[in-house]
């Protein structure tokens, strides 16, 4: 039973799915996927994030993040590169819900008590920013992410995106940009 596990049936016939899914774009080659893998992911999740449901909230993400990056990168072991992006996924919430717990701690006292209609300026900031990130698209999105949020370097950023280190730079200059003009407008409408 044990062998069984770790047989080399099992992976081809992940990088099959693999294959199938790239070909056709079907998501019921994905939904196989999860289900094979739905528990070591679960796992991993748990093991960085500490909480059940947020866990599972994780792995839901995780899974929804394959229907795009299958189709970006070029994967020779489905079960390693699969722990690798869950780890980075997981990562990547930690170190933004840190960032949540920076700005309301580094918010004036005097703040906090502020009548319960009223919103201190550093968060209607951060939600500003939560919000432009949600609206820049994907590409410029992880890469900022993981540039600003998960302090990688580039040539890290290229290796989790697959991108060469022009578009990273691209993506990561219009993504400022972008967010920029988000936060404005944003801003502005207040």
């Amino acid at each position: 039973m044990f062998l069984k596990l770790f047989s080399k049936s099992r992976s081809t016939d992940d990088l099959e799915l693999v294959r199938q899914y790239r070909r056709t774009g079907d998501l019921d080659v994905i939904g196989r996927l999860f289900e094979r893998h739905t528990e070591m992911v679960y796992l991993i999740c748990l093991r960085y994030l500490g909480e059940e449901e947020e866990s599972k909230d994780a792995t839901m993400q995780v899974f929804e993040q394959l229907i795009v990056a299958l189709k970006r990168h070029e994967v020779s072991n489905f079960k390693s590169w699969l722990h690798t992006l869950t780890k980075n996924h997981c990562l990547q919430l930690l170190r933004s819900n840190r960032l949540k717990d920076k700005v309301s701690q580094a918010l004036p006292q005097e703040q906090h008590t502020l009548p319960q209609s009223e919103t201190p300026q550093s968060e209607l900031d951060w939600q500003a920013l939560e919000h432009g990130l949600v609206h820049l698209p994907a590409e410029q999105r992880t890469c900022i992410e993981l540039f600003y949020l998960q302090q990688k370097s580039y040539r890290e950023i290229e290796e989790i995106t697959g991108c060469d280190q022009k578009q990273v730079k691209s993506y990561i200059q219009n993504g400022r940009r972008n967010l920029k003009i988000y936060i404005e407008k944003n801003h502005a409408q207040r």
